[in-house]
């Protein structure tokens, strides 16, 4: 079963647009928004989406109850600041990622088999798909836990169109496609 991944959407509307075009195509079962959606009209836009939506909210996410409400007008599951998933045999903890204590308990927690966050804007995924490199700065949160289980981090970086700032925040990102079946997955890129 293949799985849709996308975070930080900061109210694009043509990126979201073309993220779901993608989904769609690549015929997900699931969406997983790692949160920052900010505008709540945005998560309206999902219903053009033949998936179900699951998102958690970000660090600025502030009209909750109308992203509520807007979830729920498209029949989405908005889990809160923290999610938990089994899709395809794969345990999803899904979290914005504010807090880099919180995320690595989660990690720690050896609960997961999969961490989905956002919020730093910077792509998160490891360079091999089957093997853990501790030394690899963008696999940093990966960890095989005593009890056997590989967790690993996925974020998509910023879902919002590349734009050249003087802090860098939108430069990196795009949506991942991860497969239950084979746990694989691809990083795609936005065209904008």
């Amino acid at each position: 079963m293949k799985i849709g991944i996308i975070s930080d959407t900061h109210d694009d509307v043509e990126n979201v647009q073309s993220a779901i075009e993608i989904f769609n195509t690549e015929k997900v079962k699931h969406v997983i928004h790692a949160g920052d959606y900010i505008f709540p009209g945005i998560v309206l836009e999902f219903k053009k989406l033949d998936a179900k939506f699951i998102g958690v909210l970000g660090n600025n996410d502030g009209e909750r109850v109308h992203l509520l409400k807007n979830f729920l007008a498209i029949g989405g599951e908005l889990k809160g600041e923290l999610g938990e998933v089994e899709l395809g045999g794969v345990i999803f903890g899904i979290y914005h990622g504010t807090d880099e204590q919180l995320k690595k308990k989660l990690v720690d927690s050896g609960k997961y088999d999969i961490i989905i966050t956002g919020h730093t804007h910077r792509i998160e995924i490891p360079s091999v798909h089957s093997t853990i490199n501790p030394n690899d700065e963008k696999q940093h949160g990966n960890k095989i836990h005593k009890n056997g289980r590989q967790t690993l981090v996925l974020n998509p970086g910023t879902a919002h169109r590349k734009v050249d700032t003087i802090s860098g925040a939108f430069k990196e990102g795009g949506i991942i496609i991860f497969d239950t079946e084979n746990k694989g997955y691809k990083f795609v890129n936005l065209p904008r």
